[in-house]
């Protein structure tokens, strides 16, 4: 009995760590820029395709698009200005 109670407290412990984890990932300050202003801006550029993928990190958020020529494209644009770096 005690081993079950052992391992489905473990198995508890275990569950909760990725909840936990997330906790410590960086956030955008309060006065931040809406992500979907920021996207908006990446649309409206010359020869813009689509966009692959967004990340965010302490530094701002870093897009990644292609171009209508197939390039691709990577901008790190400031959480409070909406502007790229």
């Amino acid at each position: 009995m005690r081993i079950v109670v052992l391992a489905a407290g473990i198995a508890a412990l275990l569950a909760g760590g990725p909840a936990f984890a997330a906790d410590d990932q960086a956030l955008p300050p309060q006065n931040a820029k809406k992500l979907s202003e920021i996207i908006a801006k990446v649309e409206q550029r010359t020869d813009f395709r689509y966009i692959k993928e967004v990340d965010w990190d302490s530094g701002g958020y870093t897009v990644t698009y292609y171009t209508t020529d197939k390039a691709k494209v990577e901008i790190t644009y400031d959480p409070v200005t909406g502007e790229p770096k």
